[in-house]
């Protein structure tokens, strides 16, 4: 590039001059020549300390992924059937997510013959935002995907007081049905949300009794 549009270090234009007659003038002031705007024409280049800008450059990257809000999606399983006490516990889950600023996905999922009528999963997935009328944005309404009912949630701006999130120190586990399920819930009978964990304690379980018999 044999001309370059210059600006100094104190941020004034010193406008377009030969590439060597910019970098005397950086070697004078003991600073470098930095190109900032190469796909200009001509390309931009400023005279500074070009440690300093590096450094500068870090702290600002800093302070940006300090300041990011980062959005995460969690996930509460509800059942057709579920009874009121353990409807209100798996709705205070997803209020919870949703005060800590995350997107809530609600999912109603279907054993059996309860996939003949859906239409009590959606009764139920509208009875959960009829309790949030005023304090969400439905991002997609129930919507029937395989043999889950679901429903995205997102916080209404303003809507809930702000609170901080559990620290990611404390290693907790993610939220999903497992964490809103209640002692002594049981999944047994639907193989498709059964976990590995689950099957083996059952395995370990029947050798167990197999042995005191």
């Amino acid at each position: 590039m044999p001309e370059v549009l210059v600006i100094d270090a104190d941020g004034s234009k010193l406008g377009v001059m030969q590439t060597h007659e910019a970098l005397r003038r950086a070697v004078e002031q003991q600073l470098n020549l930095v190109e900032v705007a190469p796909n200009s024409r001509p390309p931009v280049c400023r005279i500074l300390d070009y440690g300093k800008y590096k450094y500068d450059q870090k702290q600002d990257q800093k302070r940006k992924k300090k300041n990011q809000v980062i959005v995460e999606t969690k996930e509460v399983k509800f059942r057709p059937k579920i009874e009121k006490h353990d409807f209100e516990f798996k709705l205070n889950h997803v209020k919870r997510f949703l005060g800590e600023g995350d997107k809530v996905k609600t999912t109603m999922m279907f054993r059996g013959r309860e996939l003949a009528h859906t239409e009590l999963g959606q009764v139920m997935l509208e009875k959960v935002l009829g309790q949030l009328e005023g304090k969400v944005i439905v991002e997609q309404p129930p919507r029937l995907e395989g043999r889950n009912m679901t429903m995205m949630l997102a916080p209404k701006p303003g809507a809930w007081p702000k609170k901080e999130k559990v620290a990611a120190d404390k290693k907790e586990k993610p939220h999903t049905e497992e964490d809103a399920k209640l002692p002594g819930e049981d999944d047994d009978d639907d193989e498709d949300v059964a976990d590995e964990g689950e099957a083996a304690a059952s395995t370990e379980e029947s050798s167990e009794d197999g042995a005191r018999a």
